[in-house]
Parts: structure tokens; C-alpha cells; sequence
């Protein structure tokens, strides 16, 4: 499936294609464009737009797309849900919500400037997150 989102990928626009990858679709072909051409791109090539006004899969109320996403999937893996936690307070700028939110977005914000084209970036950053995930994993097993 394709999947399309805006270019420049920061916190949500990584954590969601990791997420997407890793829980929803093995395959999926991620497209990157200018936020102004997300939804008609969208449509022309028949990829599901997340991240993006207008897309089904956004930030609603309190939530990052990275939440709206599992709850549309009805993910409950519980390491994943510390997981969002974590990208949610990240991704919001409420960097205080959680203590691991604040490295998160500098890791971002580094990764950002060491690899500016998307794909690569993504790369790079899923390795972050798979070991995120693992920590958290960790976490949940010790409550």
C-alpha cells in the first residue's frame, strides 16, 4: 500500500511510518510531498495521506497522528502504548508530559540535519525507534 505524508519528516512523520511498517503493513511505499500537495498527490496515486490537514489520519484533540493511528488499527500492544506516550508529548511540544520526550525531539531535530532526504532519514531513525520500542518493551514487563 502507499502511504503519503509531508516532506521535511520530523517527530510523528517518522514515528508513523515505523509504527505503519512495523504494526500495520510490512510492504507499505512511503511518498513524501510539499504539505500543499499531499491531498491531491493522495488521490492521484491511490496512498492513504496521514499527518497532513485534511487526512483522516491527523493530530485530533490531544492526540499526534501516531495515537490516531493506533486507535484506528485498534493497536493495544502495551510497549507500543508507552511508546506513544512518548512520541505524543515529542511530537505536541509538551516535552514535560514525559520524561523521554525531550530527547526524542533532539535526536529528531539531529537526524534532521545529518539526513535531510526523508527516505534515508527514515532509515536511520527506525533503528531509534526499534530500540525505543525495546526499552519500552522492558518497561511495561517490569509494572
Amino acid at each position: 500500500m502507499k502511504w503519503i505524508t509531508r516532506s521535511h519528516v520530523h517527530v510523528d512523520r517518522v514515528a508513523c511510518p515505523w509504527l505503519i511498517t512495523r504494526f500495520i503493513d510490512s510492504e507499505a511505499e512511503f511518498i513524501f510531498v510539499p504539505k500543499s500537495q499531499v491531498m491531491d498527490v493522495a488521490e492521484k496515486e491511490e496512498a492513504i495521506p496521514f499527518d497532513s490537514p485534511g487526512a483522516d489520519l491527523d493530530h485530533k484533540d490531544n492526540l499526534c497522528t501516531f495515537n490516531v493511528i493506533i486507535e484506528k488499527y485498534e493497536l493495544t500492544d502495551k510497549a507500543l502504548l508507552r511508546l506513544a506516550e512518548i512520541v505524543n508529548a515529542a511530537d505536541t511540544n509538551r516535552l514535560d508530559n514525559d520524561p523521554m520526550a525531550a530527547g526524542l525531539e533532539a535526536i529528531a531535530v539531529g537526524f534532521s540535519l545529518r539526513f535531510p532526504d526523508d527516505k534515508e532519514n527514515l532509515e536511520y531513525q527506525f533503528e531509534v525507534y526499534d530500540a525505543l520500542y525495546a526499552w519500552c518493551r522492558l518497561q511495561v514487563a517490569g509494572k
